[in-house]
């Protein structure tokens, strides 16, 4: 939810910075981590009750103990998460990628690190864990914020702390939450087919075939998340400086890029069918019906391959809480209850779950891919223009005081 509503920093940010507004950016970041960082107080209180809640919600007393105590460690990853989602829109609107990427790889081993000093050598078990997680994602804010600080590449965008970052927060609000809404229910939408596969006959052979080619379908949309972060970037600084047909040229660009390279990934998954499996599981049972769920995985790999970056392109134009409604319809309305009619009604198993999905998202991607490459351009650059105008007069009378 907190990098959902980060999204607005995305769309605000790289249109401010293509239309040279620089000193704008760096309100927004401070906007973005005052709203985050509330949103993170009922988070909080979820997290500190988590444990009831998982009873009530039928889970064991083992295990909702265990989750709570894990859970309680991560209170402090919260906001982190307030302020490292914000800061890392901050840097992509002005594509400063690698140092990002950079900071987090270093990261990465200091967390290996104190992850095993924490449970194997002070034996501080799952609190321990999430505790050292929580640290690792502070000591990551704090290096880009360092990095902000001190590189000299930010003397434009960021100006320091504001009052003005108080400014405006209803507006913010509104964008922010259309962005959480749009990404919880794409993120919320397969986790569900995992959880209605649970529910099948043959639960344990279908949730481990289907683990396997969500792990795969994962590892893959990782890819797609980068075109995503590009297609957002390069529209909403294009329209902000104006250019709609670099806009134009950009979309098109990225969503071929992305499309040549997951239909690459999809003849691969078809081909290695009959094997890939071996590298998550020994078993034969789990291979064979790992290849049977493939066609199905390659689909899911090629539509992954546009919906992400069409989402990006939403994004960088503003559009969240349109793509919010087309998400409820066609993946709430239409992809899962076909699914489970699929699935559980004509017994075509998780087959039928995953082809009602499916059709849930392809009906999803078309929407967007019409509504993409019908869209004036210039009517874009004037909406966008007319959205940094109004967040630029909400910032006058603080100027002025």
């Amino acid at each position: 939810m907190q990098l959902g509503m980060g999204s607005a920093v995305e769309t605000l940010c790289g249109q401010a910075y293509g239309a040279h507004k620089y000193e704008m950016l760096g309100i927004y970041l401070q906007r973005s981590a005052v709203l985050l960082t509330a949103t993170g107080i009922p988070l909080t209180l979820i997290y500190i009750f988590s444990k009831p809640l998982l009873i009530l919600l039928g889970e064991s007393e083992t295990i909702a103990s265990a989750a709570g105590i894990f859970v309680y460690g991560l209170i402090p990853q919260i906001f982190a998460y307030a302020a490292n989602f914000p800061i890392q829109k901050f840097l992509q609107s002005q594509s400063v990628i690698f140092p990002s990427a950079y900071i987090s790889g270093g990261v990465l081993v200091v967390h290996l690190l104190l992850s095993w000093i924490a449970i194997y050598k002070l034996g501080w078990g799952l609190l321990g864990a999430s505790l050292v997680l929580s640290l690792s994602w502070w000591v990551l804010v704090g290096a880009q914020f360092v990095y902000i600080l001190v590189s000299g590449r930010f003397k434009h965008t960021w100006n320091g702390f504001s009052l003005q970052a108080f400014s405006g927060l209803w507006e913010f609000f509104k964008l922010s939450i259309a962005s959480a809404v749009m990404l919880c229910l794409e993120t919320w939408y397969y986790q569900i087919l995992v959880l209605i596969a649970g529910l099948l006959k043959d639960a344990e052979t279908a949730l481990d075939s289907l683990t396997v080619c969500m792990t795969i379908s994962g590892w893959v949309f990782m890819i797609s998340v980068g075109f995503n972060a590009a297609a957002s970037v390069r529209v909403s600084n294009e329209l902000g400086a104006g250019h709609p047909k670099s806009a134009s040229f950009s979309v098109v660009a990225v969503t071929l890029s992305s499309f040549i390279i997951a239909l690459a990934l999809a003849i691969a998954v078809l081909l290695l069918r009959h094997v890939m499996s071996y590298a998550f599981t020994g078993g034969s049972t789990v291979a064979d019906a790992v290849a049977e769920l493939s066609p199905f995985l390659a689909i899911s790999i090629l539509l992954n391959g546009v919906q992400p970056v069409l989402s990006g392109v939403a994004v960088g134009c503003g559009w969240q809480a349109f793509v919010a409604y087309v998400n409820v319809g066609c993946y709430y309305f239409i992809g899962i209850p076909l699914g489970c009619v699929l699935g559980f009604k004509l017994d075509f198993g998780v087959k039928g779950i995953w082809s009602g999905m499916i059709g849930g998202t392809l009906i999803q991607t078309s929407i967007l891919l019409w509504v993409t490459f019908r869209t004036d351009w210039n009517k874009e650059v004037e909406k966008a223009t007319k959205r940094l105008n109004i967040w630029d007069n909400i910032e006058k009378p603080l100027l002025k005081d």
